[in-house]
C-alpha cells in the first residue's frame, strides 16, 4: 500500500461537491482529534460520498479506512505547523482552477453545479483552495522527510534477484520520435476580419449592450474557459505566455477590454476581475484566424518536397529540422519530441499526440512518415512529418536495459517504508483523541489507540 497515493488521492477528492441534501442528514460532531486538529463526522461521510460517485470501493469499512486517512493527513499537517512548512498560493489557486475547469465540464454550468452542491461558486472554491493548500504541504512534507533517501545499484539487485518474473515490472513499448512542421500561411484579410470581430465585441462591452462574459460564452475559441465566460481563475505572470501577461497584469479597471493582444495562440482581448497580490483573476476572449484548405495542401506538397529530397540523399532529416520545421520546442534539438517537464524523449504510443501515434504505428525504425494535418500543442492545424528514431518494444524489465524504472520502483518502496515508520513515531508524541464509537476498528497503524 503506498501511503503517499491514499493520501494524495484523498486530498484530491474530499467533499467539495457533495449535493445540500446529503449535507442536511449529516448529524456533525467531532470524532477524532489529532494535535490541535479535529476530523468531522461530515469529513467523513462527504469524503465517502465523494468516493461512491467516482466509483471507487475502499479496502475495508469506510468509517475505518477514510477516518485513519485523515488522521495521517493530520499527522504530516501538524508536522509542517513545527517546521513553518507552507505554499504559495499562485501554486494552490492554478491547481484547483485545474480541477474546477474539470469539474464544470461534468456539470456544465457554475449554476448546475452551485445547485448540486447547496453553495455559490466562490464558497466551492475558497473551501477547494483549503483543501488543496493542505494538500500541497503534505506532499511538501514528505518529499522533505524522504529527501535524502538513496537506492544503490547493489539494492536494485537485490530487491529483484529472486522475485518471480511475473512480478517483475512491465515495461510498455516506448518509441522515439522527430518531427518536422510547417504552419499554413494565414492571409492578412483573414487576420483582419478576426481583429475586426474583436473589435465589435469591444465596443459592444463599452456600450453596454453585451457582457464580455456573454461574448466569451458565444464566440471564444478557448472553449474550456468560455463555458466560465471566459474566465481564467487567478495565476500568477509564469502561468500565461509573455505576450498575453505584459497585458493582463497592467490592466487595472474591471470595466475596461485591453487593447488586441496576438499570441502564438491566436487573437485576445482581456478584461481583469480582480487583483490579489502578485495573482490576478481575467476573462479573455480568444479567436482563431481560420485556416484554409488550399493553405494546408501547400504545405503538404512543401514537405512531400522535402521528403523525396531526403529521400534521395540530398539531405538528412536532421539537416532539415533547422532549416524548414516552424515547430519552436523541437526545432533546435533535431526535432526529437520530449517531455519538457521530465526531459524524457521515449513515450508510450498512448502519451504521443493522436495523429503523430496514428502515423508511426505502423512504421520501422529510420523510417519517415507521408505529411499529416495534426493539430499542434498551441491549437493550431499545421501539417508534419515524423521519423522513428527508435523503437524498445514491450518486455519485462532488467538491469542493463531498464535501470532506471527498477530503480524508482525500490526507490519507491523505501520512501512507502520512511513515510510509515514516521508516522508510528509521530503517533507516539502528538496529541490523538479518538471517540468510543469509532474505536472498534482495524487500523493500519496500532498506535491511535494508546
Amino acid at each position: 500500500m503506498d501511503i503517499r497515493k491514499i493520501l494524495i488521492g484523498l486530498f484530491a477528492t474530499c467533499s467539495l461537491v457533495t449535493s445540500a441534501q446529503e449535507k442536511k442528514n449529516v448529524i456533525d460532531e467531532v470524532i477524532w482529534v489529532v494535535g490541535d486538529e479535529a476530523i468531522l463526522r461530515s469529513d467523513v461521510e462527504n469524503a465517502r460520498m465523494e468516493y461512491l460517485q467516482m466509483g471507487q470501493r475502499f479496502d475495508g469499512d469506510p468509517y475505518c479506512v477514510i477516518p485513519e486517512q485523515l488522521a495521517v493527513q493530520k499527522l504530516f499537517l501538524h508536522q509542517a505547523a513545527i517546521d513553518s512548512v507552507d505554499v504559495s498560493d499562485a501554486e494552490v489557486f492554478q491547481e484547483v482552477d485545474m480541477r474546477l475547469n474539470s469539474i464544470l465540464l461534468d456539470y456544465g454550468s457554475r449554476e448546475k453545479l452551485e445547485e448540486y452542491a447547496g453553495k455559490s461558486f466562490s464558497q466551492i472554491r475558497e473551501q477547494m483552495f483549503n483543501t488543496y493548500k493542505d494538500k500541497q504541504i503534505v506532499e511538501l512534507v514528505q518529499r522533505n522527510l524522504v529527501k535524502n533517501v538513496k537506492v544503490t545499484p547493489a539494492q536494485v539487485r537485490r530487491y529483484f534477484k529472486d522475485m518471480p518474473e511475473d512480478s517483475i515490472p512491465f515495461i510498455p513499448t516506448k518509441v522515439e520520435c522527430q518531427i518536422i512542421t510547417r504552419e499554413p500561411i494565414i492571409p492578412i484579410e483573414e487576420i483582419e476580419r478576426v481583429k475586426d470581430e474583436l473589435r465589435s465585441y469591444t465596443e459592444r462591452i463599452n456600450n453596454g449592450s453585451t457582457q464580455f462574459s456573454t461574448l466569451a460564452l458565444l464566440y471564444s475559441d478557448d472553449k474550456l474557459s468560455a463555458q466560465q465566460g471566459g474566465e481564467l481563475g487567478f495565476a500568477g505572470r509564469g502561468s500565461y505566455v509573455p505576450e498575453f501577461a505584459n497585458v493582463a497584469f497592467n490592466l487595472t479597471d474591471p470595466k475596461a477590454v485591453s487593447k488586441i493582444v496576438e499570441t502564438e495562440f491566436g487573437f485576445h482581448i482581456i478584461q481583469l476581475i480582480e487583483k490579489r497580490g502578485d495573482l490576478i483573476n481575467c476573462r479573455h476572449i480568444l479567436r482563431k484566424p481560420r485556416v484554409s484548405t488550399e493553405a494546408l495542401q501547400k504545405c503538404i506538397n512543401d514537405l512531400d518536397s522535402i521528403l523525396v529530397e531526403i529521400n534521395r540523399g540530398l539531405y538528412t532529416f536532421d539537416e532539415c529540422v533547422s532549416v524548414v520545421s516552424y515547430d519552436k520546442d523541437t526545432r533546435n534539438n533535431y526535432g526529437l519530441l520530449f517531455d519538457d517537464q521530465t526531459g524524457v524523449s521515449k513515450y508510450e504510443m498512448k502519451d504521443l499526440p493522436t495523429e503523430v501515434a496514428r502515423a508511426v504505428a505502423g512504421m520501422k525504425v529510420g523510417e519517415i512518415s507521408k505529411p499529416f494535418i495534426m493539430v499542434n500543442s498551441k491549437g493550431k492545424d499545421v501539417v508534419a512529418i515524423v521519423k522513428l528514431k527508435s523503437r524498445v518494444n514491450g518486455h519485462r524489465a532488467t538491469m542493463t536495459e531498464d535501470y532506471q524504472e527498477l530503480q524508482n520502483v525500490v526507490m519507491d518502496k523505501l520512501c512507502e517504508e520512511k513515510l510509515e515508520k514516521w508516522i508510528r513515531e509521530k503517533q507516539q508524541t502528538t496529541y490523538i483523541h479518538i471517540n468510543d464509537d469509532w474505536k472498534n476498528c482495524e487500523f493500519q497503524y496500532s498506535g491511535w489507540i494508546k
